[in-house]
């Protein structure tokens, strides 16, 4: 999928002394975040995440940028600045350094211990810069100062991208809670300071601007945790995000504090928490986790797993226990506790396993009956405070679909952003920062690549297509011989169909039908075995239509005598 621009060419030739700014993912969607920044023929990235597939994308596993448009001038990329550890923002690195092994990566000290244990499975040893907030450090044109913020991951950093064309400030994903459990605030004073020497464009994340107010601080669901697991009769099973240090914390924190035991289940729960733990940032007290063998020999009433799969993710340890297809089996008395937000297009998916679970007696807190979660991203009031801190000459939305990006461009007018320096651009759009002004120029191909497996962009939108009407339709198979030199029907045709909900012996009415179809093509001299698979396809495709109303896909096996 891509999102064509019919109105939009390729960009011209850079004038002298321009930024020219390519979203390859995040604008317009959540997720898939990489913003490419070019100067005098050189070019930084700002993150590089992956896309989770939607249940109408059967089959795939990632969806990653599209990175056509940098793969001939990967020697040009100075470095990859990565704002935090979520997938979304460093899951497609992988798939980056495969095309060159020894680009910078540039990163908090997380972040980087995060994508270093991913890259690891794919056998590559990085090139890495740890950096931390206050720092500035130039590479090639770009001259990069970073900033702490506060965001449902520890280690978060803001970026501004200094260049005699400007100075752009990138928020990443970002916050303002001003009583965070780490006690690491944004630093608002930062971004003054920024201001008062003048960001010519703000890029800010976008994802909660239609939200009013501000996000309320972690602090406050601290209590709410506590009082889940003190109430629960037997086992307490929480779903977090798996790189959720500070959900993991506040659940281990109640658990110590209520004589339970701790087991973490899955094994990127496992591997994350056990690098958050190894670098100080989860405290963990002595003899609290244990091995989820080991759980048979503790009391229910002693227990807490904390596991993965809060968005109904299909393979994800929770949605496994509500199938009854994990080792861990859900019971009558158990407490479920879902501490994180919805994915808008998760809801289907999260609802299901939450139906699932209660089937087997289990009693399921969520957002929507209890404060077990804030969000990671700033609301409008926030977002206001930002654009009022910063001041900034144009401005740009990113990280958020289409309505939260007009929502935050309509705050940014309401700050006195003139209009006409509100860029409001998607993937693929080329913008330009030259001479103060932020402009739309033109628009690169920008569209998605399909992880299938092991398989990188093999699959195309086409054949997502055609496994959607596989598992919707079913198919038809319709096996016939014919004749190589003369075309003539010389065996069959024999049909075969599998989900298409039709009575096999139905189809001895449309036989007659593709025999004619077949006798008048080769009436008219037709010998081609493309044309042969047509006219079966187009005959009985009319029929299953006309008689059924159906639209399964029918795949014509031609052998030639």
């Amino acid at each position: 999928m891509s999102h064509p621009h019919p109105e939009l060419g390729p960009p011209p030739a850079m004038a002298e002394g321009a930024l020219r700014i390519v979203a390859l993912g995040g604008l317009g969607e959540i997720g898939r975040n990489m913003a490419v920044f070019e100067y005098d023929g050189r070019l930084l990235i700002v993150d590089c995440g992956v896309l989770f597939p939607e249940p109408d994308q059967p089959g795939i596993d990632l969806i990653l940028p599209d990175f056509e448009y940098i793969r001939n001038r990967l020697d040009d990329i100075e470095a990859v600045v990565l704002t935090h550890g979520h997938e979304d923002h460093i899951g497609a690195v992988p798939y980056l350094l495969r095309e060159r092994r020894n680009i910078p990566l540039v990163g908090s000290k997380l972040t980087l211990a995060l994508i270093e244990a991913k890259l690891t499975e794919h056998r590559i040893q990085p090139t890495k810069l740890e950096v931390v907030e206050g720092e500035r450090h130039r590479f090639g044109p770009f001259e990069c100062e970073f900033f702490a913020v506060n965001h449902s991951i520890p280690d978060a950093l803001a970026v501004a991208i200094r260049t005699p064309a400007g100075i752009v400030l990138h928020t990443g994903d970002f916050r303002m809670d001003q009583l965070p459990s780490d006690g690491r605030l944004t630093d608002l004073g930062g971004f003054a300071r920024l201001g008062a020497e003048g960001v010519d464009l703000l890029m800010s994340d976008s994802t909660n601007a239609e939200v009013p107010g501000f996000v309320t601080s972690e602090r406050e669901i601290a209590p709410v945790i506590d009082e889940v697991i003190r109430t629960a009769e037997k086992r307490v099973i929480v779903a977090s995000f798996a790189s959720h240090v500070h959900r993991v914390q506040q659940v281990m924190d109640a658990a110590d504090h209520h004589g339970r035991k701790v087991a973490l289940v899955g094994r990127s729960m496992v591997r994350n928490m056990g690098i958050a733990r190894d670098l100080g940032y989860l405290r963990v007290p002595p003899g609290l986790i244990i091995d989820p063998k080991d759980l048979e020999a503790y009391p229910p009433e002693g227990l807490v797993l904390i596991c993965t799969g809060s968005q109904g993710e299909p393979m994800a340890a929770l949605s496994r226990m509500a199938n009854r297809d994990h080792p861990i089996r859900v019971a009558e008395g158990d407490t479920v506790l879902l501490a994180s937000s919805l994915v808008p297009g998760n809801e289907t998916s999260v609802n299901n396993v939450i139906n699932g679970l209660v089937r087997w007696g289990a009693r399921v807190v969520h957002k929507g009956n209890a404060k077990v979660h804030v969000s990671g991203h700033a609301a409008a009031g926030e977002l206001l405070y930002l654009l009022n801190v910063t001041r900034p000459s144009n401005f740009m939305p990113v990280h958020g679909e289409w309505r939260h990006m007009r929502a935050h461009a309509k705050l940014a007018a309401l700050t006195g952003v003139p209009e006409d320096h509100i860029v409001i651009a998607e993937d693929g759009v080329v913008v330009d920062l030259f001479d103060g002004r932020a402009k739309v120029v033109g628009a690169v191909p920008a569209g998605y690549v399909y992880v299938d497996g092991t398989s990188v962009g093999d699959v195309t939108d086409f054949a997502l297509k055609d496994r959607r009407i596989l598992g919707e339709e079913g198919f038809i198979s319709v096996v016939i011989v014919v004749d190589s030199a003369t075309g003539k029907l010389a065996g069959g045709p024999e049909i075969h169909a599998r989900g298409s909900g039709i009575d096999p012996s139905m189809f001895d009415a449309i036989l007659p039908e593709v025999e004619r179809a077949l006798q008048d093509n080769a009436a008219d001299g037709v010998v081609d075995v493309q044309q042969v698979r047509r006219v079966v396809r187009r005959t009985v495709g009319r029929w299953v239509s006309d008689t059924y109303r159906r639209r399964p896909m029918i795949i014509p096996v031609v052998i030639e005598v």
